[in-house]
């Protein structure tokens, strides 16, 4: 039990999301981007985003990380949380991951239909995205992002 401790921690202390940005899916161009380490847990982080995402069919979300451990199976889990209610939840596998890299992993989220979908000036402020990145069963950090459309 003490070594897996030891291990969840090193891989806590070697995990950093570089930068992030969102793409329309369809055109390739980017709407929003950051260079926040926004996977430093404790703290809700904040991220004004174009609302004109919200029209967006598709989103490419474009993640870069590094990370000083070896994980054997990385992957994220993703809630999107509006009022204390969560509205949607994705999930996502990248894989393995070489011991001191840094990695881009891409992923294509598609919308809601434009008749499900609330305005942003009900989202905005209101909504927090909520990522849990995980190796394996292995929680590497946790992300909570509120989102300001603006």
């Amino acid at each position: 039990m003490a070594r897996e401790s030891n291990q969840l921690e090193r891989v806590l202390d070697g995990f950093k999301l570089n930068w992030m940005n969102l793409r329309d899916a369809s055109s390739g161009k980017v709407l929003w981007q950051g260079d926040n380490d926004l996977s430093k847990p404790g703290r809700e982080h904040e991220a004004e985003v174009p609302k004109k995402i919200l029209k967006c069919k598709a989103v490419s979300r474009e993640i870069n990380f590094s990370s000083q451990e070896e994980m054997e199976k990385f992957r994220l889990e993703q809630r999107v949380i509006f009022k204390g209610k969560c509205l949607e939840e994705w999930f996502f596998e990248f894989g393995f991951v070489i011991p001191n890299s840094t990695n881009t992993w891409q992923s294509v989220i598609e919308a809601a239909p434009a008749s499900q979908m609330m305005p942003a000036s009900v989202l905005s402020g209101n909504v927090v995205i909520e990522t849990k990145f995980y190796d394996d069963e292995i929680l590497v950090s946790t992300s909570r992002v509120r989102v300001y459309y603006i």
